[in-house]
């Protein structure tokens, strides 16, 4: 199996000083429901009809993985796909690698959904996914009788083999970490018994909710020190259902600060996720001065969604609270652009999650809001960023993105309020996320151009 092909030449890209934006745009689906919505379709019986699918690098990833396990994944149209499952427990052995590409969500969560089925796999990706840690996934589904081979580093390739005789588990994450919590759930449904999995930060909740939705026997009870507890039981039958797929918060972080930076925007992002737990951004950017509405919430296959109306704003440093970060652990890029045009300094801790993304993102931050002017402190777990105020930043600097695509989108944002461009190394990997993100923005009248 290999993944969908990612040009190896490097494609560098300049975001630079724009006009006003303007105009309504809808952001692609969701990537973390996307992922979900395949894996858990092809764990169940019947069919499952996605609709709003994510067609990113990373997910059409993820589809080839389940279609490599047995189920039928099928595109019937422009982001409607069907998947006709094997069952809990009935997935087969690959006859080829598992080639993620850049996934690390589908990677993590497919070796959950696999730890508890005889069967073996070997598991790898791209440059930047085979420097991620897979540790922190793999040990704890040893506690259901798996077994894995990896590279050392407890890097990819990953060989896992499912167990024979799986063991019903309890297990608490001892980090704030949707992914690992996930495969612990995923790996829970082919056990036998009970699994308890509990966490004291809660992480986004999606993959419980979709459980429940495929007719998963599952509850989750508040722990009394804070935190919660997730109950699944095991041998489970999940029927196919229909999936609509909201729009992504963690993409429309990218047009919505826009709107905020550049003066004289106002923009309308059409049905994006309203999720609690996928929020943060929102709240931070309202607590900094943002002139954001939600308007028109509803409900859309089981989350609930909302139009957001942005306008441009004069924004101000704060403290972000540390609890706020696993609500927005993939929008800490553009959080830090924005900090860098709000008057006073924004303070940003509990970070440590961020060095074990696509890059060690934090550094990549830092290093990229220096290329550009902006003086900021780095920690351990955080970052101090000097705001600059409205149309303060310099910029002029190239920003070294090391194949992550949220430090690529991040960048190219700020350059299109800072005084000069801002040119990002490699585009390319903005594709395994949102391959529209140059026409989207373009749409509103953002201006780029090749470096």
């Amino acid at each position: 199996m290999t993944h969908a092909a990612i040009p190896s030449k490097a494609n560098p890209l300049k975001g630079c000083p724009s006009p006003a934006l303007k105009g309504t745009a809808t952001v692609p689906g969701d990537k973390s429901i996307s992922h979900r919505s395949l894996i858990l379709g092809g764990m169940a019986l019947g069919e499952t009809t996605i609709t709003g699918l994510l067609e990113a690098e990373d997910v059409l990833n993820t589809a080839q993985a389940v279609r490599a396990l047995g189920a039928t994944v099928v595109r019937q149209a422009p982001g409607v796909w069907t998947v006709h499952g094997t069952g809990v427990g009935g997935w087969r052995a690959p006859e080829d690698v598992l080639d993620f590409g850049n996934a690390g969500t589908g990677s993590r969560l497919m070796m959950g959904a696999i730890a508890t089925t005889p069967l073996t796999a070997v598991f790898t990706g791209d440059a930047s996914l085979r420097k991620r840690p897979m540790g922190r996934v793999l040990q704890p589904l040893k506690l259901y009788g798996a077994e894995y081979d990896t590279q050392p580093g407890g890097l990819m390739p990953v060989t896992l083999k499912g167990a024979a005789q799986p063991l019903p588990v309890h297990y608490h994450v001892p980090m704030a970490s949707a992914q690992v919590k996930s495969a612990m759930l995923l790996a829970a449904l082919n056990a036998p018994g009970t699994s308890r999995i509990s966490q004291t930060t809660l992480t986004r909740d999606h993959t419980e909710k979709m459980l429940a939705a495929f007719g998963a026997e599952i509850a989750v009870e508040p722990l009394t020190a804070g935190g919660e507890a997730i109950l699944v039981t095991g041998e489970a039958e999940l029927k196919g259902i229909r999936i609509a797929v909201p729009g992504d918060p963690s993409s429309a972080a990218f047009p919505l600060v826009a709107a905020l930076l550049v003066p004289g925007s106002e923009i309308v992002l059409n049905a994006v996720m309203l999720n609690p737990r996928r929020t943060g951004l929102l709240a931070t950017l309202q607590e900094m001065g943002a002139d954001l509405d939600i308007r028109n919430e509803r409900d859309a296959g089981g989350e609930r969604v909302g139009d957001l109306i942005l306008r441009a704003s004069h924004l101000k440093g704060i403290v972000v609270p540390p609890a706020r970060v696993p609500d927005m652990i993939d929008e800490f890029p553009i959080l830090a652009v924005a900090a860098a045009f709000a008057e006073g300094q924004t303070v940003m801790r509990g970070l440590e999650e961020l060095r074990v993304k696509e890059s060690d993102r934090l550094a990549a931050i830092v290093a990229g809001l220096r290329a550009n002017g902006v003086r900021v402190e780095e920690s351990e777990d955080g970052m101090i960023v000097q705001g600059m105020g409205p149309g303060g930043v310099p910029g002029g600097g190239t920003v070294t993105t090391h194949l992550d695509h949220r430090i690529a989108m991040a960048f190219l944002v700020m350059g299109l309020a800072a005084k000069a461009p801002v040119t990002v190394d490699d585009a390319t990997m903005i594709a395994t996320s949102f391959p529209a993100f140059e026409m989207l923005m373009g749409g509103l009248g953002a201006l780029f151009e090749p470096a």
